[in-house]
């Protein structure tokens, strides 16, 4: 397996786990103490942070079918830079109640769209006609 396609694949797994492990925290420790306003804020950044996690995941699992390894770390990058500054915004914002977090969410939305727009580019270049 190739070090960037491991690296993506493991950095996916680890994001994924620790949606699961925010998850969990939120339903049995934070719950009784956010409002369900601030609770659905949490929940989309456990929800997009989960999905991205499995995005990065398919990124990696990709090198073996796309010739475009460049495009590729890019995506991901933007996964990882998206879920860090969309999900964390939102988590931090849903915690902490600091609503100039809300305004770095659509900067982690951006990264998304790129690395979605960048994968799809690197798939449409792929020679690879298996």
């Amino acid at each position: 397996m190739n070090p960037a396609m491991r690296r993506i694949i493991i950095t996916g797994i680890l994001f994924s786990a620790l949606a699961v492990a925010l998850g969990a925290f939120a339903a049995h420790a934070l719950k009784p103490h956010l409002s369900s306003y601030s609770m659905g804020i949490y929940q989309t950044g456990i929800d997009y942070q989960f999905r991205h996690s499995l995005a990065l995941i398919a990124i990696g699992l990709s090198y073996t079918y796309i010739n475009s390894p460049q495009l590729l770390n890019w995506s991901a990058a933007l996964i990882v830079i998206g879920i860090l500054l969309f999900s964390g915004s939102l988590l931090l914002l849903a915690i902490t109640e600091t609503r100039w977090l809300g305004m770095i969410t659509p900067l982690g939305g951006t990264a998304f769209l790129a690395a979605w727009i960048i994968f799809a580019i690197a798939v449409f270049r792929s020679d690879n006609t298996d």
